[in-house]
């Protein structure tokens, strides 16, 4: 049996509704700003939210990606070049020959893909008598050339391909990262998540499921608001994050940078329902207990958890009651708080946004606040309401879960 491989975390990116780079996300966050507002790129009468966590216009996909390969790429596979670009070069990973290479894998997931060149593509045929599809339908479509591209440009050889969990994807590829290195198929991985679903049909779509908020249309930055009382449902938002991911002693021997470890991740299934999550919350239950298990840590002394907290009525009360049994026999319990209360909902890549501001909590000792908290459901746990706390601790949790039932939690640490 091979020896599991330690794994750490040596470069981060994103573009996201509150910034163009994980750095600025992460102090704009802090900071209680909202990324949330109204939709302008089409027409939203006849859709009942008319709100998204939008990318800025100031987004120039042109400083990553070569003019004339725009028009082969769907704009969630743009956001993900962009990110993982910023997590390359954060990590200052250049590999120097072709063992190095193969031994660099990208795993990028997504939970749509490229929806709004597979909305645009039926619209013009339909427009027209003749077959005027572009070429590049199918591979700016398909979630996978997302880790296709990364690889060409890099020319990193190792494997590829993509995981697709609905809201847990990002998470997922992440984990699949961690396991690709555990077990020694490569030394450096670049793994998160992607996603660009602000379209008509994207928007219709999940308005329908009757899952986007509809209250705040006139108030979009109070829209997103996990564990309260007035919350009505999430908000589509668009981007990407991505993680590298490497064998300890691989960046140790090149002298890189370390964030933190990741240290185990639990995965489990509802068998439930297919958009509703489980009532009593025993898939997530099970998959926080799994990666606390594998992480070998202590319970107490997770004192941060980076929580799934879409601003669902049930969704939010089910996460926050399974965190509620883990925690039941620990007299410490952790501060708990969700991102998308800023930034909305990524969606294929909410799990990997949350994970890299996970770390940027650990490395900081900061819980950034749930925003939009004003009438907090009952609990026992600090949801981190309206402002940033500090933190004293060298252990957090991300927690993703995804339509389909899917669960997903991970374990990271400070060195």
């Amino acid at each position: 049996m091979l020896n599991k491989k330690r794994v750490v975390v040596t470069g981060i990116g994103a573009v996201t509704p509150l910034a163009q780079n994980a750095i600025n996300t992460w102090h704009a966050l802090i900071a209680g700003k909202s990324g949330i507002r109204a939709i302008d790129r089409f027409d939203t009468t006849r859709f009942s939210s008319k709100i998204g966590g939008m990318i800025c216009d100031d987004f120039k996909p042109e400083a990553y990606i070569r003019p004339q390969d725009l028009r082969k790429m769907d704009l969630f596979i743009q956001y993900g070049i962009a990110a993982s670009k910023q997590a390359i070069e954060d990590s200052a990973w250049v590999p120097s020959d072709d063992e190095q290479k193969e031994r660099t894998a990208v795993i990028l997931g997504s939970g749509i893909g490229g929806l709004q060149t597979i909305e645009n593509t039926s619209l013009a045929l339909e427009k027209s008598l003749k077959n005027n599809t572009s070429p590049f339908f199918i591979p700016a479509s398909l979630i996978n050339l997302l880790p296709g591209h990364v690889s060409l440009i890099y020319d990193f050889r190792g494997p590829n391909f993509s995981v697709v969990t609905a809201c847990a994807s990002g998470a997922n590829a992440i984990c699949e990262g961690y396991h690709i290195i555990q077990n020694n198929y490569a030394d450096v991985v670049v793994a998160g998540g992607a996603e660009a679903p602000i379209t008509p049909v994207g928007v219709a779509g999940f308005a329908a499921a009757r899952a986007l908020s509809t209250k705040y249309n006139d108030q979009p930055a109070s829209a997103s608001r996990p564990w309260d009382k007035d919350r009505d449902g999430f908000v589509i938002a668009e981007g990407a994050a991505v993680v590298v991911l490497e064998e300890y002693e691989h960046a140790l021997a090149r002298g890189a940078k370390i964030y933190c470890e990741l240290l185990g991740c639990g995965m489990s299934g509802d068998a439930y329902h297919i958009t509703s999550p489980e009532p009593t919350g025993r898939g997530a239950y099970n998959a926080m207990k799994q990666a606390v298990e594998r992480a070998g840590v202590d319970l107490q002394e997770i004192g941060y958890i980076s929580a799934h907290g879409t601003s669902t009525q049930a969704g939010d009360e089910i996460e926050l009651k399974a965190v509620s049994k883990l925690y039941q026999a620990c007299e410490k319990k952790p501060l708990m708080s969700s991102t998308k209360s800023a930034t909305g909902h990524l969606l294929g890549a909410a799990g990997s946004l949350e994970f890299a501001l996970c770390i940027f909590a650990l490395q900081n000792q900061i819980a950034p606040p749930t925003l939009n908290l004003h009438n907090s459901i009952d609990s026992q746990i600090d949801l981190v309401p309206l402002y940033a706390k500090q933190l004293a601790t060298r252990y957090a949790m991300s927690n993703s879960f995804g339509f389909g039932g899917t669960n997903t939690s991970i374990i990271l640490g400070l060195l």
